[in-house]
């Protein structure tokens, strides 16, 4: 499967309209378009960072869609967008969750890698690091999420609730320190959102 993220910063009291109008209004209209697969929306409330996920069948999906949605996307995060950045990558390794709501937790980490070294990288995730992040309490999914070209990744892993998120610190953190050793990668950031819904149906 194929990924378009919308990465947006702006004033944390104007974040609550934005994330209402795509969770509604932009869910139902981005779940209309062919090759949909699912969504996943994440938010920093005391910040104001907003990260949506569309999930989609095939590249071909994910590219024409953004034709229909560029404006309706503007429109919806304003006036709260000050920032925004849409990329797109390539499912590498995908168990993300069916559906998941409020009261859910999401942990993502942002990875440099050399281009020559994606499949390394894809492998590692999937035979090492994923089954240990299964083995955790509160896991709900778990998906690498790579652009070959530009040699970069995000891992995105949900977690049950806050608490699950929080007792989770540790033994990640040991599995991230392994699995970059092993696959030569650089981790350049860590970030944690408050889930407003994840959910994504597998391939037909």
């Amino acid at each position: 499967m194929y990924v378009r993220t919308l990465y947006a910063t702006g004033d944390p009291a104007q974040l609550g309209a934005a994330v209402d109008t795509t969770a509604s209004e932009g869910r139902d209209l981005v779940s209309e378009q062919p090759g949909f697969r699912g969504m996943g929306l994440f938010v920093d409330r005391e910040l104001g960072k907003f990260l949506a996920a569309t999930w989609w069948e095939d590249e071909r999906s994910r590219d024409a869609s953004d034709e229909v949605l560029r404006e309706t996307r503007a429109r919806q995060l304003a006036p709260f967008a000050r920032t925004a950045a849409v990329d797109n990558w390539e499912a590498a390794v995908a168990r993300p969750p069916r559906s998941v709501g409020p009261g859910a937790w999401f942990r993502l980490v942002r990875l440099e890698f050399d281009p020559a070294g994606t499949d390394v990288l894809a492998g590692i995730f999937r035979d090492m690091a994923l089954p240990r992040l299964e083995a955790l309490p509160g896991f709900e999914g778990a998906s690498l999420l790579v652009d070959r070209a530009k040699g970069r990744a995000m891992v995105g892993v949900v977690w049950s609730d806050h608490d699950a998120l929080a007792a989770s610190r540790a033994g990640v953190a040991a599995i991230r320190g392994e699995a970059t050793a092993q696959a030569r990668v650089i981790t350049r950031s860590i970030e944690e959102f408050e889930v407003v819904y994840a959910g994504v149906s597998p391939p037909s």
